[in-house]
Formats: C-alpha cells, sequence, structure tokens
C-alpha cells in the first residue's frame, strides 16, 4: 500500500468535460488520493483551465477527498499564468520545474509561481512555504548541471531581472527603490540590484557609482565628466569600474585639478631579490615619494 496515489489524466484539457469527470470520479473511488489535470501541450487560456477544474468540482463524487493538481507546459506562455488561475479555483497542489525547464517550450515556472505568490498574496491568499532566498542559487545550478542558459530577461532569475538601464527608471530607483522594483533582490537570494550604466543613464546614476568607487565630485565636475561619459556611452556598449575610474583621472588631469607630476619611477626586480618599487611624485610644490614590496614564495 502506498500512502499517496497521484492519477494523471494525460491530455485533460482537450478532453470532453463530461468523460473526463466520469473517468475521475472512478479513479477517486479506487483510491486515488490526487488527481493531476495537466495541460499536456499548452493549449488552454487561464479562463478555461479554472472552468475545468470547477467543472470537476460541481460534478465528481468524493472529489471534495482529494487533492487537484495542476500540471502546464508552456507553449503558448500561459504556464504560469494557467498555474495561478488552477491556485484560484482551490487546486492544492502545482507541479512545475525551476527555470521552467521541460518538454518542448518547458513546464511552469516554479520560482515565477512562488513569488507571484509571495507578492501578490492579497489576491491569491495562500503560502507556497517555500524559502525564497534560494532561488537565485537553485536557479544557476539547475542551469550549470542542465547546460541550459538562463535567457537574461527570464523572470525572477534573469540576470535583467533586477538591473536598470534606463535613466528614469534609475533615478527613481535611486530615490525610493519601489518605484521600479516590485520584488526586492534580496527575497530571492539576490545581493542587490544593478544599475547598468549606458547611453540612457542619468546623472544621478553616474554620481551613485562615482561615489561607490571612492570619488568625491562636485556639481559642477559632475557636469563635465557626465559629458565625457556620454561620448563614451555612444562608443561603448558596456562599461567596468576601472572605465569610470580612467574617466574621471583623465578629466582631472586634463583640468589639471590635481595637477601631479611624475617625478621619478624605479622598479627592481630579479630571481634572487625580492621586487620592490619606489615612486616620487611632485603635487603643488610638495614632493612625495612612496615605496613598496612584495615577498615572493617558492
Amino acid at each position: 500500500m502506498f500512502p499517496v496515489v497521484q492519477w494523471s489524466a494525460e491530455d485533460a484539457c482537450r478532453t470532453e468535460l463530461d468523460y473526463l469527470a466520469e473517468i475521475v470520479e472512478y479513479v477517486i473511488k479506487a483510491g486515488a488520493s490526487v488527481i493531476n489535470i495537466p495541460d499536456t501541450v499548452g493549449y488552454v487560456t487561464p479562463k478555461q483551465y479554472a472552468h475545468i477544474f470547477s467543472y470537476l468540482m460541481e460534478n465528481v463524487k468524493g472529489i471534495e477527498n482529494v487533492t487537484l493538481s495542476a500540471h502546464c507546459h508552456d507553449d503558448l506562455g500561459l504556464a504560469v499564468a494557467n498555474s495561478l488561475s488552477a491556485i484560484e479555483q482551490g487546486v492544492g497542489q502545482i507541479e512545475g520545474t525551476i527555470n521552467g525547464i521541460g518538454e518542448r517550450a518547458g513546464n511552469a515556472s516554479l520560482e515565477e509561481i512562488a513569488v507571484a505568490l509571495h507578492i501578490r498574496k492579497d489576491s491569491y491568499k495562500v503560502s507556497s512555504n517555500l524559502d525564497l532566498s534560494q532561488i537565485s542559487q537553485t536557479s544557476s545550478l539547475v542551469s550549470r548541471l542542465t547546460g541550459m542558459i538562463v535567457p537574461r530577461n527570464k523572470a525572477i532569475v534573469g540576470k535583467n531581472a533586477f538591473a536598470h538601464e534606463a535613466g528614469i527608471h534609475q533615478d527613481g530607483v535611486l530615490k525610493e527603490k519601489t518605484t521600479y522594483e516590485i520584488i526586492s533582490p534580496q527575497l530571492v537570494g539576490v545581493s542587490s540590484n544593478d544599475l547598468v550604466l549606458g547611453k540612457h543613464s542619468g546623472r544621478h546614476a553616474l554620481k551613485e557609482k562615482l561615489t561607490s568607487l571612492g570619488f568625491a565630485v562636485s556639481d559642477e565636475e559632475l557636469k563635465k565628466i557626465f559629458i565625457l561619459f556620454k561620448q563614451l556611452a555612444d562608443k561603448k556598449a558596456t562599461f567596468t569600474d576601472e572605465d569610470f575610474r580612467v574617466l574621471v583621472m583623465e578629466h582631472r588631469v586634463e583640468n589639471k585639478e590635481e595637477d601631479i607630476e611624475l617625478c621619478s619611477l624605479q622598479v627592481n626586480y630579479g630571481l634572487s631579490q625580492t621586487p620592490s618599487a619606489t615612486v616620487r611624485l611632485k603635487q603643488k610644490g610638495s614632493i612625495k615619494e612612496e615605496a613598496g614590496y612584495r615577498e615572493w614564495e617558492c
């Protein structure tokens, strides 16, 4: 004897409802405790899927004694929507996969359903009891083991899910995160959001980035650096931290705001000696000299 017996109706959503109800009633009498109604080919709409469960609940004797289950495929991109529709009808079990992997276009993405239930608990009024903070790590693990790359624009787990590139979005997020983030990155195990600086970015985002890199810039200096940044952004799609450091330093050198002169540089190295370097700089009439070395391990 098995404590739980699940029965699934292959391609149930294209079956005549009266026949489906008749078979479901028989299998309940035979001892099935979970009745799974799959949308095997991802064909039905959320409204139609909800109607199937509603019809079974009204026309199958003993259905109140079993757990109803939804199993949706994503051929028309409706797997998550159909699963949530089933939940609204009182379905107690949802079948799906991490990252939505599966046959053909895949199955319902469990991470999307779980986060939707959490964020919109005011609407669905149910909880998955899953540890949502493990979503990002689990998604990465599944991707690595299956060799299936997660699209950057994939909801919840895509690299762009918490990235902001448009200037108005970056400015809004910096002022109040909830302006453009209905889900906090930390909820699903992502350390922080990502402001993708590029040609669409504004001054506010640029100043935040420079501040994070340790640069204190005045409003007047920011205006000039922003112009240089925009000019470079027309030629360069992505920026590294080093790109921003170079922008600031080049601007300051050109404007002589630092007025630093390299007086001398001496480097010593060899197979039998400790590498060392000495640099002497002149800044506003004052000489500054620093030396450093690094121990080698054999």
